[in-house]
Order: structure tokens, then sequence, then C-alpha cells
């Protein structure tokens, strides 16, 4: 049973890329939740319309969440990360492995066609996977008493219509496809600076982990200003209809440090999910 299962997604490629990215996935969605739910509070712009400043830093925002809601609080929205993260991170391997087998026949892609590969795979899994986007947002800002996904679907068709369910979609896109693109550029560049004999040695997960948090900081620093948006858009349509909206509140009241809230966090988690995913990835392929 094992061989003839192992036979399959040797035969299946693309299908064992897609299995292997949904397990890591799975992996860092549940153990970096709580970096998810600290970002999203740092931006839920609803603490500065009620005039207030519990949310002022990543440390405060985790002791205040804990206080709270308790440790559980840290992991809300966790379902509809999973029920996103997983098939996500599944359908941007299987989508990157297809076009390296199918474009580049298996050869390593310069840097150009790192960008462009990471756009379209990104772009293809954001898109799919939009409307679980903008529940688990939802569901992380502590704002709408969702009870579950179902229910968060139905009441958000019911009152927004079916674009609800899109509702940031554009600046997620325009936030994580040059993120993607930029971060696969990054990381196939990073191993080309390592010694071969290092990648076959006992040190290449290690070494793999590495070069995907370094890939990771620097696109993450780059789509910053997108990720606020998107997050404004996703949690008070009625205030954000547009990108535009979003982007004069921001600059009005925050500043220019304003499209950078909740960096860090963001920073941190990005860094350990390619971390943790490369590296899977890497090692069972």
């Amino acid at each position: 049973m094992c061989v003839e299962k192992s036979n399959f997604f040797k035969e299946n490629p693309t299908i064992n890329a897609f299995f292997l990215g949904s397990f890591s996935g799975s992996i860092s969605a549940i153990l970096l939740q709580p970096l998810d739910v600290v970002k999203t509070r740092l931006q839920n712009p609803s603490q500065v319309m009620k005039g207030s400043s519990e949310y002022q830093g990543m440390s405060a925002t985790f002791l205040k969440i804990v206080q709270k809601e308790r440790l559980r609080g840290l992991w809300k929205g966790t379902i509809p990360s999973l029920t996103r993260s997983v098939p996500g991170v599944g359908l941007y391997f299987s989508s990157l492995h297809y076009m390296r087998t199918q474009f580049l026949n298996d050869r390593v892609a310069n840097p150009f066609e790192s960008i462009i590969m990471g756009i379209v795979a990104r772009s293809f899994a954001e898109a799919t996977l939009m409307p679980i986007t903008v529940i688990k947002t939802r569901f992380e800002s502590g704002i709408y008493a969702y009870k579950t996904i179902f229910s968060a679907l139905k009441e958000i068709v019911h009152n927004e219509g079916i674009k609800g369910m899109a509702r940031g979609l554009t600046p997620s896109l325009f936030r994580d496809a040059p993120f993607s693109g930029l971060y696969f550029m990054f990381y196939t560049q990073s191993k080309l600076a390592v010694p071969n004999e290092w990648m076959t040695s006992v040190y290449a997960s290690p070494i793999h982990f590495l070069c995907a948090c370094t890939a990771s900081f620097l696109a993450t620093l780059v789509t910053q200003p997108p990720d606020i948006i998107k997050t404004k858009m996703q949690l008070h349509p009625e205030k954000f209809p547009g990108i535009w909206p979003a982007i004069k509140y921001i600059k009005f009241h925050y500043g220019f440090a304003g499209f950078f809230k909740g960096i860090f966090p963001r920073m941190l988690r990005r860094a350990l999910v390619a971390g943790i995913s490369w590296t899977v990835y890497e090692r069972f392929t």
C-alpha cells in the first residue's frame, strides 16, 4: 500500500507538490496564527475611530488580547486560516512545479523568470481563495461576531452581495503578486550563492530555512503598504469602498509610517511560514 502511494506521487509530481504545500501550510497556519491576529489588530482602524490607544505595539497588543480573550483569543480565525492556507500553499507550490517542469525543463529560473512564476502562482491561489481570506481577516479582527465560516459567508453575501466575497482583492494582488515574485526571485538567487556541496550536506534544511526567511524579510518590506490597505477595506467596507479612500485615511491619520503598521508581526510570520514551507517542500521533493 505504501509502495503504491509512493509510486503514485512519483508519477504525479504536481499532485505531490500540492500535498507537500498543503501539509506545510497547515503546520504554519496553526503555529503562527497568533502573529496574524496581532497584525490584524494593529492595523484595525476601529481602535482609532473609538479613540482607543490599546493596540500601539506588538507586545502590548499581544498582552491585551490575552488579558481580554485569554490564550484562545490568539488563535481566533484559525479555522478559516487553515481553510485558506492548506489549499492556498498547495496551489502555490503545485503551480510553481508545473511551470518549472513545463517551461523551464527543471532548470533554475533566472531572476526575471522567477518573478513572473512567483506572480502567476500567487495570483492564481489568491484569486481562488479570496472569499476565505475576507472571512479570516474578519474573524481575527474581533469586530465581527461570526460563529462559523458558513454563517460568515451567508451574512457577507446577504449584506454586501457577491462582491463582498472579493473585498480587498485588488490590494491583495498588489501585495501578494509582487511579494511572491520578489520572494521567489530572492529565494532562488540566494540558493545560488550557497556552495553546491552545502546544499547536499546535513546542513541543507537549515540553509533552505535561512534562504527562505531572508527572501521573505526583503519581500515583506516592499509590499507592506498594500497589506494595510487590504485590511482596512475588508474590515470596514462601508468606510473604505475603494483603494483611494483607504490611502487618504492612512495618510491623514498616521502619515507615511501608517503604511507600515503591523509590519513586524507580518514580517516575522511571513518569514517563519516561508521557512517552514520551503524546508518541508525541498526536503521531500
